[in-house]
């Protein structure tokens, strides 16, 4: 079982997202995502790749608890000079298919938020706390050959190049793979 705790970073709070969270971003609920967020939810929102067919999937698995390794998590970038809070990106992992140590991560940031460092922020954060469950080894993330930013977050949170997707498995053909391992400790 993955942290169900908000996770604080310099500029960010990770907010683990409940059913009740995934059914109003499906649903296109702004206010009431603000109000379960306690963010601003700017008109940009949702960001790239969190459309509402993996929206309803998040649901889907949130309901029926079929992925013990499922987790979701929503990013508020909090600014406190202005004291705002801004929905600005989001990410989730689940088991990965063919590992049974493993799990695969995504995530996605609005475009206004994008290269400030603000994936690589969140990704540094979540990993230790993904390691936590000793189940897991290893964590697995794809991403498009032209998604150069996401490359960079990817290889600066200790991601390395595994090779490109054959597709299936959630996994969209000519994708790059990358892999992270728990540390030998």
């Amino acid at each position: 079982m993955i942290s169900s705790l908000t996770i604080h970073t310099q500029r960010l709070d990770l907010v683990p997202a409940g059913q009740e969270i995934l059914t109003s971003d499906l649903h296109h609920d702004s206010e009431e995502l603000g109000r379960l967020l306690d963010a601003t939810i700017p008109g940009a929102w949702p960001p790239p790749l969190l459309d509402d067919e993996a929206l309803a999937e998040f649901v889907r698995i949130q309901a029926d608890g079929s992925d013990p390794n499922f987790s979701s998590w929503y990013w508020i970038f909090t600014d406190p000079e202005e004291r705002t809070r801004t929905l600005i990106g989001s990410s989730g992992f689940c088991s990965y298919p063919t590992a049974p140590d493993a799990v695969m991560i995504g995530y996605s940031v609005i475009d206004a938020f994008q290269n400030r460092g603000l994936a690589t922020e969140a990704l540094r954060s979540l990993i230790p706390v993904i390691f936590q469950s000793s189940k897991i080894r290893q964590i697995v993330a794809t991403t498009y050959p032209a998604l150069k930013a996401s490359i960079r977050v990817l290889e600066k949170t200790g991601f390395l190049p595994a090779g490109t997707t054959g597709g299936g498995e959630g996994m969209e053909e000519g994708t790059l793979l990358y892999v992270v391992k728990r540390s030998q400790e």
